[in-house]
């Protein structure tokens, strides 16, 4: 699909519609509006990002969908360049060829990670998302794991995270299905875990009312099921679909760039691509939101700087012992910790030191310990 040659966007510059007619289905409302003002004094239009593509992006405005160049928004800072979802200013029909972005809206949440590159950069993936859909295909064996990554990014975004559980069609037995849902459930405090299948129309319902409430995002791997549950969404075959490797239920990527589209019931879905790296980028207060559980043992804990290994008194350790805690969830919390605190270090000189005062600190203690123990041996 092309988003110049829809027909929602050929009103001409001669009858505009209001702003709030025409930018209302693409979330625009009355705070936009007043952060929006300053550029309005300077004759600028406002627009939503519906795609970004080599240094180019298409807006919609009120004169239809414009094609602008974000040469004066491009920061050193990758997370601050311009993305799919950004309210932005953008120059008037009579500005002259080609068009400019001038600046954009401070967004109210950000979908990010970290590159797969070795420059430790973060990308900005979507802005100003309501609703983060982490799609998870009920084809392949569940990875919770994963699940874990897209919710603790989806948590540090400032979204609402959903785990749909897609292609339910394929597991018919309806005890079988609500294990799977118990066991994402378990790594997924405080979410929705929704079954759907775009075949029999299960879930649907409250997928389209939860679409409906703002921006959403669709985020999961390849073969997930994110294109075919935009479709659903959109009403019609907008995305293309291709089918999954039977063995491993992995795709291509049938999506190669976010596009924004307004849904025909309300609301707005950004697609995105199959992500194969799920990276954290400074999610700390995501990681924490996602083990809530632990967390809340570990305020508990005789020491406050209990690593829940083999320290006396430690809440966690105890929990595991009891079966309250699944071991896996201790170990994929220190994991997540682990990687976001090396993302941290790279970039903050302050953590990096206190990262490397502890690893002088546990150094120096397994070398006692070790020194003691071959004193007894003597």
């Amino acid at each position: 699909m092309s988003f110049r040659d829809t027909d929602a966007f050929s009103s001409s510059a001669s009858s505009l519609p209001s702003l709030s007619s025409s930018l209302a289905p693409y979330g625009w409302d009355d705070a936009w509006a007043a952060e929006f003002a300053p550029y309005a004094a300077q004759g600028l239009l406002p627009g939503r990002v519906v795609r970004v593509d080599r240094g180019q992006c298409d807006l919609v405005t009120p004169q239809g969908l414009v094609r602008a160049d974000t040469a004066f928004v491009v920061p050193h800072d990758p997370l601050r360049v311009i993305c799919t979802g950004d309210w932005a200013a953008v120059d008037p029909e009579d500005a002259g060829d080609p068009r400019y972005v001038r600046a954009y809206l401070p967004r109210r949440t950000a979908f990010a990670r970290s590159t797969s590159s070795k420059r430790s950069e973060g990308q900005i993936l979507a802005a100003n998302v309501d609703h983060a859909i982490i799609v998870v295909s009920l084809a392949v064996e569940l990875d919770l794991g994963r699940i874990e990554r897209f919710l603790a990014l989806a948590w540090e975004s400032g979204a609402q995270p959903l785990v749909v559980l897609s292609k339910a069609d394929l597991v018919p037995d309806p005890v079988g299905l609500s294990y799977l849902v118990d066991d994402v459930e378990t790594v997924a405090p405080g979410v929705q875990v929704l079954p759907v299948s775009s075949h029999t129309g299960e879930g649907l319902d409250v997928l389209h009312a939860v679409a409906a409430g703002g921006t959403s995002v669709l985020l999961g791997v390849s073969g997930a099921g994110k294109s075919t549950l935009a479709n659903t969404l959109l009403g019609a075959d907008v995305m293309d679909v291709q089918a999954a490797r039977d063995i491993d239920g992995k795709g291509r990527h049938t999506t190669t760039t976010r596009n924004l589209l307004a849904l025909p019931g309300g609301g707005v879905l950004i697609d995105t691509p199959g992500l194969r790296g799920v990276g954290l980028w400074d999610a700390e207060a995501g990681v924490g939101q996602v083990f809530a559980e632990i967390e809340d043992l570990a305020a508990d804990c005789r020491f406050h700087d209990c690593a829940h290994d083999s320290e006396p008194g430690c809440a966690v350790t105890a929990a595991i012992a009891d079966g309250t805690l699944p071991e896996r969830r201790l170990d994929s919390y220190r994991k997540l910790i682990r990687e976001n605190r090396r993302i941290v270090a790279k970039t903050d000189a302050r953590v990096r030191a206190e990262m490397l005062k502890n690893w002088k600190r546990m150094g120096a203690e397994g070398k006692a310990a070790m020194e003691a123990k071959r004193g007894r041996q003597r």
